[in-house]
């Protein structure tokens, strides 16, 4: 029975893999959607009775593991080169130029192939099966990512006949544009940060923990050249090499290009600066090799950068209009939000009409004024930011922007802690914050009250159905169904879930109620603390201020929170609808964790994680992350647009981590980043 069913494990795995290479590699389809899950069960069914029959290259093996303590260093066989980089014609004639000097002006061939703006891997095979996958790292010594790259389903578990004992590869892999989208619609939905750009996005996927967020993100690859002599085939060049790759299974880009002229190369360079845009995955410039395999090792490396290779980049995706006004917002916690007004202008194939522009602080340091024509930056396809203003195109008469002086929804007087970059509106009656408030209170990781979207939220506050929080537990199947387009299947789902809703944990709640500086990490050390919302509730700001990972500046907000008679009021009548305001305290320890006594801010955007994510894997490491810097915060982890904090840090002589010194960090082995 053992025999018969490793029999039929060995076939279906052969089956399933040329299934794979088909529609991933050749995208091309040679099975029903169907017939291929009926496979892939039956394989999964047979390595469940039979573990032992379970083999690396298995296609049950791409799901993701168990998250990893850290990342392991990986030294490279050969260094992982960086390139020079050339931004016109005439560099790049020069380029070639030099570089047939150094041959003797001989001839050769150039291959031509996209710049992939992605995270650059080392691949190794032996006996024709994927046994590790390393990133670039230093060049010299990378990270061990094997099993989040095994998810990838674009590298080959195993690779076709005719490869030899030991094999590696190195390819880029990326995050499509499409997939990208995706992750950043699902954020919005729940009102998170969005991802800044695919690069650092599928960056930070790669280097994640915990391979099932990587397998969750549909990562891709392609391969762009062989690695080492000793497994080389017996090929003259670079392209050829890469046919030879294909034949293997490897994913090739369709798009290289043999050329023999400077011209061809230009040619080429050219279509892609108007195509770019067509194309699924986010390329940078033309990569321009040397074919020959042996002029390459004549001209060898300097520093860090091959002679024989080149990127020719792409001018960066930029465009200049006219700044027709800023329109100030109010968030949920009443912080005043400036968005720039644009002129249309097309940027990166996207016609865009706003922008960033992040606070008060950002829009003086940079000196942008209304009418002014200004640079504006898309990366990533996010919501674009203004860089600047072009000066000589600034018509006179502009004044220096004011944040106004009064909310523009409610019109309390605003005010701007001195700590803080954000102006705020201090009435938590102010209609535009409960607005966000209450889009805030009912989302996922919130009260998760699914079915109550923003449509749905703005309705019931418009129709007199919500002027509190707490008014949701008191809605009935009949005042919902009395809403236009109200169906009864929805009503039944929204009352269920508001229903549900009331055995959320006190964590969840405190988190939802909107408290300025409490998230969900803060949420958690409260309950840490205190057994319920009343003692909360009771706490001095002296009492708060001593919780490990809660600062003055936390402290006083939650103080405060409790003394405001309207926030009393909501509690007692969630009180009265059954919430639950109680939980058993939790013990949590931290000892022998590497991040454990460390101390973290987290500001500004990062482009591979959201924040909660960030936070999210500093606590796993056993760090604390706190809101404020102080004297006792040890690290602070800087982002696009970081604002006052970055200063702080800068003043109080704390160590400052940019999102590359950030995952390096969460990435070292436990010895060192504890130390």
């Amino acid at each position: 029975m053992v025999q018969a069913a490793a029999k039929r494990a060995e076939e279906l795995r052969r089956e399933i893999n040329t299934h794979n290479h088909s529609y991933y590699v050749l995208d091309d389809s040679t099975i029903s959607d169907a017939e291929y899950d009926r496979l892939w069960q039956e394989l999964r069914g047979l390595e469940s009775e039979f573990p032992d029959l379970l083999t690396p290259d298995s296609p049950t093996q791409r799901v993701g593991g168990a998250p990893a303590d850290g990342f392991t260093q990986v030294t490279h066989s050969a260094p992982m080169l960086s390139l020079g980089n050339v931004f016109n014609r005439k560099d790049l004639e020069n380029w070639l130029r030099r570089t047939k000097s150094l041959v003797d002006d001989a001839d050769f061939e150039l291959v031509c192939e996209l710049k992939i703006d992605g995270l650059a891997v080392n691949l190794t095979y032996e006996n024709g099966v994927f046994i590790q996958g390393a990133t670039r790292g230093d060049g010299a010594v990378g990270e061990d990512v094997t099993q989040n790259l095994r998810t990838i389903k674009t590298i080959p578990l195993s690779v076709l006949q005719g490869a030899p004992d030991r094999l590696e590869v190195r390819g880029e892999v990326y995050l499509p544009i499409p997939e990208f989208r995706r992750m950043n619609e699902e954020l919005a939905a729940k009102g998170e940060q969005l991802y800044m750009n695919p690069r650092n996005t599928g960056a930070g996927s790669v280097r994640n923990l915990n391979p099932k967020v990587t397998a969750s993100r549909n990562m891709e690859i392609w391969v762009y050249s062989l690695t080492g002599s000793g497994a080389a085939p017996l090929v003259g060049g670079h392209w050829e090499a890469l046919e030879w790759l294909k034949g293997l299974g490897f994913r090739i880009n369709p798009h290289n290009r043999l050329c023999n002229t400077i011209e061809e190369v230009i040619d080429f360079y050219d279509q892609w600066v108007e195509a770019r845009h067509d194309l699924p995955y986010e390329a940078d410039g033309v990569v321009v090799k040397v074919s020959s395999l042996a002029l390459q090792d004549i001209l060898g490396v300097v520093g860090r950068e091959p002679r024989w290779a080149i990127a020719y980049k792409f001018p960066a995706e930029q465009a200049v209009t006219e700044l027709l006004a800023i329109e100030v917002t109010v968030g949920r916690t009443g912080s005043l939000n400036p968005t720039a007004i644009l002129k249309p202008v097309v940027v990166s194939g996207v016609t865009v009409e706003h922008a960033s522009l992040h606070n008060e602080e950002d829009i003086h340091r940079k000196d942008i004024r209304v009418n002014d024509w200004v640079t504006i930056e898309r990366a990533g396809d996010v919501i674009p930011h203004v860089l600047g203003p072009v000066l000589e195109k600034r018509p006179k008469g502009t004044r220096k922007f004011k944040m106004p002086s009064h909310c523009p929804s409610c019109g309390t007087a605003v005010v701007k802690p001195e700590d803080e970059a954000m102006h705020r509106c201090p009435n938590t009656s102010c209609p535009a914050q409960f607005f966000e408030l209450l889009k805030h209170f009912v989302s996922k990781g919130a009260t998760d009250i699914d079915g109550l979207g923003e449509r749905w939220c703005q309705i019931l506050i418009d129709q007199g159905m919500a002027t509190d929080l707490a008014d949701l537990y008191t809605l009935t199947m009949d005042q919902l169904l009395q809403l236009d387009r109200m169906g009864e299947k929805l009503a039944t789902r929204i009352i269920a879930n508001i229903a549900a809703s009331k055995e959320k944990s006190l964590s969840h709640l405190l988190f939802a109620l909107g408290i300025i500086h409490v998230g969900s990490e803060v949420a958690e050390l409260l309950t840490q603390a205190y057994n319920s919302i009343d003692e909360i509730g009771a706490a001095t700001e002296e009492e708060l201020a001593e919780i490990p990972g809660i600062g003055p500046k936390i402290a006083a907000s939650i103080a405060f929170y409790f003394q405001v008679e309207a926030n009393k009021t909501v509690i007692e009548k969630l009180r009265a609808a059954g919430m639950n305001l109680k939980q058993k305290p939790r013990l949590v320890s931290t000892e022998g964790l590497p991040l454990a006594g460390k101390t973290f801010v987290v500001t500004g955007t990062l482009s591979g994680f959201s924040r909660s994510e960030s936070e999210s894997r500093i606590k796993d490491l056993g760090g604390n992350v706190t809101s404020s810097v102080t004297k006792n915060t040890d690290y602070v982890v800087v982002g696009e647009s970081p604002g006052s904090k970055l200063a702080a840090a800068e003043r109080l002589g704390t160590e400052v981590l940019d999102e590359t010194g950030f995952v390096e960090l969460l990435a070292s082995p436990p010895e060192e980043a504890g130390s």
